[in-house]
């Protein structure tokens, strides 16, 4: 009786012997490869009650199960060595912990939670080189579990890190490298100075060849035979209405020649011109032409008169014309090197640049932002530069490293495409402002003179001197509509256009 009522402080002054006696009574049932004497009961004071509880290291019973609210990851596989955090025992050697040593303990608790296992600290071989660490996988799940797409992201977060999460890394466009259609154009000239493609707004490609224009359906891949112009003359120019089917054709005689497609009939022949014709521009019925002869006509194809206006200021030969897309503006580059900006109304430039060394053929406007002007110079110059007509200022320039003979600018995206000569006969897709490359195409063996963009602005078609036509698809489409061009993969293939 006086056994089972002795109180807890009678049970503390007990002798080592009774207080063996009483552990081994208590038949601890242990591995064997644990000893008894290491896990013998004692009575815990408050004192040694809270050192416990706050030993980050001690061990639960493993027949215990234990379970919480929130899944925490097992941090055993982290290599805490990548941001030289390595978990460190409680115990320091005269009773001192280094302040680091603090800091970092209290920072992979805080971190991985109590449970991040123990990884002895690397030497200072391994922690200079991580890759010769076992594992490099930071902050991931020991067993691999399904992320979300936004977690994909080339810096390995997972979706337990939320806080830590980036956006979602937006890929780069691909363009094609290689052409899906080319066309064999026999005769088509090898000469800078000439613009003999265009394509039209109702999905028909024309092509000068020699003394004869022809055309092609992209719907239906049909060659038509346009006009002959005979042994004394050649087609320098061809330029489509904005709408419609009229086609104006620009003559080595110095003519231009205005036909009706859908019919196959000539409409008119305007002269004035004293040399050849090698540069046209459309704005609604108004034609432009620029000639060998430094001169531009103004020409109302409702009008009976050959020309309304003419404008005069280059000192060279005229091998560039586009008008904005606002039909306000007329840019105009020659073989003097010079690029002008023209009114509706005057016949004197309103702006003139000089900066090009070398003849300005290339020319695109924005169709993104109003009064922005590119231009493109030759074999000496070969720089894209970039010009705001509304402030008559030079924005930019970009050395391209080759002979610059076309620029296209993309309607559907702030992209133009740039197509060179001398001497690496590329084609270049750009971003523009940044002017970053997109792609490089390559394929024709000589300059690519010649460049025209699809009516839903997705291909262009380029030419050279190597006598072919290569198709290619660069630009997206309209984010606008779903429209899907009508050339593509049913039309691949070899051809002849003539």
């Amino acid at each position: 009786m006086e056994d089972q009522a002795r109180t807890p402080q009678s049970s503390a002054r007990a002798s080592p012997s009774s207080s063996s006696s009483s552990s081994s009574n208590l038949q601890l049932n242990l591995p064997p490869s644990m000893s008894r004497a290491a896990h013998s009961l004692e009575t815990l004071t408050p004192s040694r009650q809270i050192g416990r509880m706050i030993n980050i290291n001690h061990h639960l019973s493993p027949s215990r199960a234990i379970y919480s609210d929130r899944f925490i990851p097992s941090r055993s596989g982290s290599n805490f060595a990548l941001f030289d955090i390595y978990p460190v025992s409680n115990s320091a050697s005269d009773g001192r912990e280094d302040t680091s040593t603090a800091y970092a303990t209290l920072l992979r608790t805080a971190l991985f939670g109590p449970d991040s296992g123990v990884v002895p600290p690397a030497t200072p071989e391994k922690r200079s080189s991580p890759m010769c660490l076992p594992n490099h996988n930071i902050f991931r799940y020991k067993t691999e579990t399904r992320r979300s797409m936004h977690s994909l992201s080339p810096f390995g977060f997972d979706d337990a890190a939320r806080g830590l999460s980036p956006s979602p890394v937006k890929t780069p466009r691909k363009v094609p490298r290689s052409p899906y259609k080319v066309l064999d154009a026999p005769a088509l000239q090898d000469d800078f100075y000439l613009n003999l493609v265009d394509w039209s707004s109702h999905n028909v490609l024309a092509v000068g060849l020699g003394n004869c224009v022809y055309l092609w359906n992209a719907c239906s891949s049909k060659v038509t035979k346009l006009c002959d112009l005979g042994i004394d003359d050649s087609v320098c120019s061809v330029g489509w209405a904005q709408r419609g089917t009229h086609l104006a054709v620009g003559t080595s005689n110095g003519k231009v020649q205005i036909w009706d497609a859908s019919r196959c009939k000539r409409v008119r022949t305007m002269e004035g011109h004293r040399l050849r014709v090698g540069a046209l521009a459309w704005s609604s019925s108004l034609l432009s032409s620029g000639s060998r002869d430094k001169s531009i006509l103004q020409r109302d194809i409702r009008a009976q008169d050959d020309f309304t206006s003419k404008l005069s200021g280059h000192k060279s030969e005229v091998c560039g014309l586009k008008w904005s897309y606002d039909n306000r503006e007329l840019a105009s580059g020659g073989n003097d090197n010079r690029l002008f900006v023209w009114n509706q109304h005057s016949t004197q430039p309103v702006l003139k640049f000089y900066e090009h060394t070398a003849a300005v053929k290339a020319i695109a406007w924005s169709p993104h932002l109003h009064g922005l002007l590119a231009s493109g110079g030759g074999t000496a110059d070969r720089c894209i530069r970039f010009w705001n007509t509304t402030t008559n200022t030079h924005l930019s320039c970009m050395d391209t490293g080759s002979q610059v003979c076309n620029l296209a600018w993309s309607k559907n995206v702030n992209e133009l495409v740039s197509t060179h000569g001398f001497s690496q006969n590329q084609i270049i897709v750009w971003r523009y402002p940044t002017m970053s490359k997109l792609a490089t195409l390559t394929g024709h063996t000589f300059r690519v003179l010649y460049l025209a963009i699809s009516p839903d602005g997705q291909t262009i078609v380029t030419g050279a001197g190597d006598e072919t036509l290569r198709f290619w698809n660069v630009f997206p489409s309209p984010k606008s509509q779903n429209t899907d061009s009508e050339i593509g993969a049913s039309f691949l293939g070899r051809t002849t256009i003539r």
